[in-house]
């Protein structure tokens, strides 16, 4: 017997089905936050190495 597609949620369904979608969108919005952040970074880093700057981590042989 095949299990019905949207489960028998009682009078909470509503709550929980509230609950998924909040849950979800929070997901999406860090997700969306962390790609513009992630390409904010990408601009400075190559702005910066336009200009000329590196980063110390990128240098050979910094001793460490």
């Amino acid at each position: 017997m095949m299990a019905p597609l949207l489960l028998d949620l009682g009078k909470h369904a509503v709550f929980i089905w509230s609950s998924y979608a909040i849950v979800a969108i929070v997901i999406v919005v860090l997700i969306a936050w962390l790609v513009i952040e992630g390409r904010k970074y990408q601009r400075q880093i190559a702005q910066l190495e336009a200009r000329g700057t590196r980063r110390r981590s990128a240098s050979e042989g910094s001793g460490r």
